[in-house]
């Protein structure tokens, strides 16, 4: 058979084990192999552990989900530098003739994807062979977060690729693409056990050492997410057969009921760049923030990071965010880190965002209007004077890397802050879609937060409204726009654009069309060199 990057081989399985700082910073055990491990409990929650490093490993090379997400949507430009490829250019306009050359710019994800992938079907396929003794009920704990991981990981390849293959146990075969709807099957069956078995502990009594855990919460949270994708993206009225919409709302009102997760009273207080610029717009020391931190109330489920990444191998730093910061230079009176400027935020957006929202200053670094003296314009490609502000590098009041203060190795990859991919906020409006009966009231919490008056009423545009600010720049937004309506002309028509950009200092106007967009029906390239090695086993996406 082919040998072929999507699948990770070789004879040594990389299981990872727990230090004091955090559970997933990991360090490799490679003298354990497939024949002599999975004896005993707490090998079988070392290699949970691993399966969980995975969720730092998927983002760290190529380009990010969070990111591209962003790049694809209507609220950011790919931005980055003026010398640099166009590859963000050529996501963000869906048009490979931008940059030919990038028909592998995906590989890196694509092969991270299916080493996660291949971690969590080791476990699961050598869970049977486990000496449990009196830990029986252990099993279904970390099998449960195991299947949760393996959703995850697929409801990110589904949503960027479709068709992709579907392993379910470790192989070496050349596996041809699944349809979507068996990857929906499996992720939906995936998540709902994860739901049955799952830690079902409110957030004030989960432990410190487990934050970072996928709980019952977290996989209701989610399949909610894969529900309302699946079937406003294929006009379809419940998630494969498995889920109807009553049972997606019933899982998020237990959410709501049951798990002790609330919103956060401040939503600067959700991001430390922005509670670091509220406490500098309040006269403060950038020292002084409010920051509610990374395991809040608010978090239902996040990507757990640190800054002890290095170039030995050891991935456990947040390598994307850095692409967010301000290109090649830091503003040390807001605390903004330096980084390489993509994502410029597009300025009718911006514009059009109303000042009383208390969530604008919060999502967006304004250059002119914070008094940001920005040096490396010419620099810059699809430069807008708007940068995004929930995810980026910080700086010190010197103007020196927090990350690399900390103890990291470097500001590319000792990004620490953790990846917030499930809120409470989310689930109360994910609940109000589905048709609650507490559906105005879940969405005007969300308003009276953000510092807006209560709405008189809720429809399904009112949702999308609040959910465009309350989500901007968290990588949710372009795939909202992709289940709107399953002919995807909603998306086509947020997607055309056409504004004014600065490209190497000189005014260009930056043009995108919705209609190539829809060629492609949002889908992403399947890295070339895959197909290649697959003999032609897989097929590229149509305008691709």
């Amino acid at each position: 058979m082919k040998k072929i990057l999507y699948f990770f081989l070789g004879s040594l399985i990389l299981f990872l084990s727990s230090c004091a700082k955090d559970f997933l910073e990991t360090e490799p055990l490679t003298s354990k192999t497939d024949g002599n491990y999975y004896k005993t409990p707490q090998e079988a929650q070392d290699a949970l552990t691993g399966c969980y490093d995975a969720l730092q490993l998927i983002y760290s090379d190529g380009v990010a989900f969070p990111l591209a997400s962003e790049v694809m949507g209507d609220e950011c430009f790919g931005g980055t530098g003026y010398g640099d490829s166009d590859d963000y250019a050529m996501l963000d306009e869906f048009d490979v003739s931008v940059n030919s050359g990038s028909q592998n710019i995906y590989e890196k994800n694509w092969a991270n994807y299916y080493k996660g992938i291949f971690r969590v079907n080791s476990l699961l396929t050598h869970l049977d062979g486990v000496e449990w003794g009196s830990q029986t009920a252990l099993r279904g704990t970390i099998e449960s977060e195991a299947r949760f991981l393996r959703a995850y990981f697929y409801f990110d390849m589904v949503r960027l690729w479709e068709r992709v293959p579907l392993l379910t146990a470790p192989t070496s075969d050349n596996v041809p693409q699944a349809s979507a709807d068996e990857t929906y099957a499996l992720i939906a069956s995936d998540l709902l056990f994860a739901i049955k078995n799952g830690r079902t502990e409110t957030y004030s009594q989960i432990a410190t050492t487990e934050y970072g855990h996928a709980n019952k919460w977290a996989a209701e949270s989610l399949l909610a997410r894969v529900f309302l994708f699946y079937t406003g993206y294929y006009g379809k009225s419940d998630l494969v057969g498995l889920v109807s919409k009553d049972e997606a709302l019933a899982y998020l009102e237990d959410v709501i009921a049951n798990s002790g997760h609330d919103l956060v009273s401040n939503y600067a207080d959700l991001w430390p760049a922005a509670s670091t610029y509220e406490a500098a717009q309040n006269g403060l020391p950038i020292t002084t923030t409010t920051y509610a931190g990374e395991t809040n109330k608010e978090v239902v489920f996040s990507i757990k990071y640190t800054y002890t990444s290095d170039y030995n191998g050891n991935t456990d730093g947040n390598h994307w965010l850095v692409m967010n910061g301000l290109r090649k230079m830091a503003w040390k009176n807001s605390g903004y880190g330096s980084g390489w400027g993509a994502c410029t935020v597009i300025p009718s957006f911006y514009k059009t965002w109303s000042s009383t929202d208390k969530r604008k200053a919060s999502s967006i670094m304004a250059i002119k209007e914070e008094g940001v003296n920005f040096t490396q314009i010419k620099d810059m490609k699809e430069y807008t004077g708007y940068f995004t502000k929930k995810y980026i590098p910080l700086c010190d009041e010197n103007g020196n890397s927090t990350a690399e203060m900390l103890g990291g190795v470097s500001f590319m990859i000792s990004q620490y802050q953790d990846f917030f991919v499930l809120r409470y906020a989310d689930v109360l409006l994910m609940a109000a879609e589905l048709g609650s009966p507490n559906a105005l009231g879940y969405v005007n919490q969300v308003r009276t937060r953000a510092g807006l008056e209560a709405a008189p009423s809720v429809d399904k545009d009112v949702i999308y409204q609040e959910r465009k600010y309350e989500f901007a720049f968290e990588g949710i937004r372009y795939w909202d726009l992709l289940r709107y309506d399953n002919s995807l002309q909603y998306a086509s028509d947020k997607l055309s654009l056409s504004e004014k950009v600065l490209t190497g200092g000189i005014e260009d106007q930056k043009v995108i069309q919705g209609t190539i967009f829809k060629t492609t029906r949002g889908l992403s390239q399947i890295p070339g060199n895959q197909i290649t090695l697959s003999g032609g086993v897989l097929t590229q996406n149509p305008g691709w």
